[in-house]
C-alpha cells in the first residue's frame, strides 16, 4: 500500500486526545533533557533569561519534537497501518489530510517561537524543522536508510537541542567544549535511534524502509547500536579528564560500565529486549549527559 493510497476519509474533525497522541508526548523527554543539558553546561540562565529558557523548553518538546512526530506519522501512515493500526491516522481518528495540516501548522509555530527567542533559537528551529521533514518526507525520506535516518534524529534531538539550550541561556554562541559534548552525545544517540527501530522490523521490511535492524539483522544491528553508544562516551571521559574534571570523568565511566554490563542481555534477544534496554541502559546514557553538562558548567 502506498502512502498516497492510504488517506482516511475526512468525516469529522480530529479529537484533541487524538492530536495529543499524534504528538507522542513521551518522545519530548529527549530533546527537553538535551536542552536542559545545554542550559546547565552554559552556566545556567543569565540575568533576565528565565523566560527565554522556559520558551526554549516548550520549543524543544511540545513544539519542535511534537511537530516531528506529526510529520513522521503522516508520511508513515501506510507503515503504521501494518505495525500500529491503532495509531491516530491509520485508525481514522485523525481523518483525511488533517495529519498533514497539523504537521505543517506545528512546524510553522515552532519556527515562529524560535524567532521570538532570538537568532540562535530561530536557526535551531529551522534546522530541526528541516531535519524532521527530510527524515520522513519524500524526496529525501532519510529514514529509508538506517545510517542517515538515525543520524538525523540523533543530531536533532540531542545536538541541536543541547546547543540551543546553551545559546538561549546566555544569549551567545556556545563554547567549543559545549559543541564537542553536543556532537559526541548526538553520535551516541544514533545507537538509541537504532534500538527504537526494532519494534518496526516487520513493517519496515514490507514497506522498503531499510533501518539497521532490517539491513544488518537484529543481532548485528544491536552490536552496532551498543558500539555507537559507548564509543562517544569514552571520548567524553577522556575530554573531561583532560580539562580537569576527573571525578566527573570517573562517574561517567561508571555509568558506561553499567551500560556494558546490561548489553549481553540485550544482545541475547535484541528484538524482545530493546524496550527493556531503552528503560535501563539508555537511562544511564542520559544521566551521563547531565553529568557532563555539570562538569563543564561555567567553563566556556
Amino acid at each position: 500500500m502506498s502512502a498516497t493510497e492510504f488517506i482516511p476519509p475526512a468525516k469529522n474533525l480530529p479529537a484533541p486526545a487524538a492530536v495529543l497522541e499524534l504528538f507522542k508526548p513521551v518522545t519530548w523527554f529527549a530533546p527537553m533533557w538535551a536542552f536542559a543539558c545545554g542550559v546547565i553546561s552554559a552556566g545556567g540562565p543569565g540575568a533576565g533569561r528565565w523566560a527565554y529558557v522556559l520558551g526554549g523548553v516548550i520549543l524543544a518538546g511540545p513544539l519542535a519534537c511534537a511537530a516531528s512526530q506529526a510529520v513522521n506519522d503522516w508520511f508513515d501512515r501506510h507503515v503504521d497501518a501494518i505495525n500500529e493500526p491503532g495509531r491516530p491516522i491509520p485508525s481514522g481518528r485523525i481523518p483525511g489530510r488533517w495529519g498533514l495540516y497539523i504537521a505543517l501548522f506545528w512546524t510553522a509555530t515552532s519556527v515562529v517561537l524560535g524567532a521570538v527567542l532570538g537568532l540562535y533559537a530561530f536557526i535551531a528551529s529551522l534546522v530541526a524543522a528541516a531535519l524532521a521533514w527530510a527524515y520522513s518526507a519524500p524526496p529525501f525520506r532519510l529514514k529509508r536508510n538506517g545510517w542517515l535516518g538515525a543520524a538525523a534524529v540523533g543530531v536533532s534531538y540531542e545536538g541541536v537541542a543541547w546547543v540551543t539550550g546553551a545559546a538561549v541561556a546566555v544569549h551567545k554562541a556556545p563554547s567549543s567544549l559545549i559543541l564537542a559534548l553536543a556532537a559526541l552525545y548526538s553520535i551516541g544517540a544514533h545507537g538509541i535511534m537504532t534500538l527504537n527501530d526494532f519494534k518496526a522490523i516487520d513493517g519496515d521490511t514490507r514497506t522498503g524502509v531499510r533501518s539497521l535492524p532490517v539491513m544488518l539483522g537484529p543481532r548485528r544491528a544491536a552490536l552496532v547500536a551498543c558500539a555507537v553508544m559507548i564509543a562517544p562516551q569514552l571520548v567524553v571521559i577522556g575530554l573531561l579528564a583532560a580539562v580537569g574534571r576527573p571525578w566527573f570523568a570517573a562517574g561517567i565511566a561508571g555509568l558506561a560500565l553499567a551500560q556494558c554490563a546490561l548489553m549481553p542481555t540485550l544482545l541475547a534477544d535484541p528484538k524482545a529486549k530493546a524496550p527493556w534496554y531503552n528503560g535501563t541502559g539508555v537511562l544511564l546514557f542520559v544521566l551521563g549527559m547531565m553529568a557532563s553538562a555539570f562538569a563543564v558548567r561555567g567553563m566556556g
